[in-house]
């Protein structure tokens, strides 16, 4: 058995340990969806759901426990710019990371001035994604 890389394996099982946190993650697709929560499901994070902006924007007045949010831009009901407007507006320490197909300058400059706190393109990267998610929770020592 090859014990450097089961050491290996366990660090980097082991670097994104977030068993006290709750992430929302806000998409209207099932298949991406679930994606993301395959990413996210081996940090031990409790995930949450929501389909559109609006429904995000309810469960994180419902929930002050939720630590972190992926949100996803172009939704119905209420579009991820909106969302992350009104949640910052009521919880600006809430981290907010953006997600979403189009990757032009100016998404992301809109993400940023809605209040998002980083921006991620699709498709996302498993190291890119957590250490995004790593890196806002120092900054928000959460």
């Amino acid at each position: 058995m090859n014990t450097t890389l089961l050491t290996r394996n366990a660090v980097e099982n082991e670097r994104y340990i977030w068993l006290d946190k709750t992430i929302l993650v806000v998409e209207d697709i099932d298949l991406n969806y679930r994606y993301l929560k395959e990413l996210l499901e081996p940090t031990g994070a409790m995930i949450l759901r929501a389909e559109n902006g609006q429904d995000a924007v309810n469960l994180c007045m419902d929930n002050a426990e939720i630590d972190a949010i992926l949100m996803d831009i172009f939704m119905p009901v209420m579009n991820g710019y909106e969302a992350t407007r009104k949640i910052k507006a009521w919880n600006p320490s809430i981290p907010i990371i953006a997600q979403t197909a189009y990757v032009m300058s100016e998404d992301r400059k809109k993400a940023l001035a809605a209040g998002c706190d980083d921006y991620i393109a699709k498709p996302i990267g498993k190291e890119e994604l957590l250490s995004k998610i790593e890196y806002l929770f120092t900054l928000y020592k959460q």
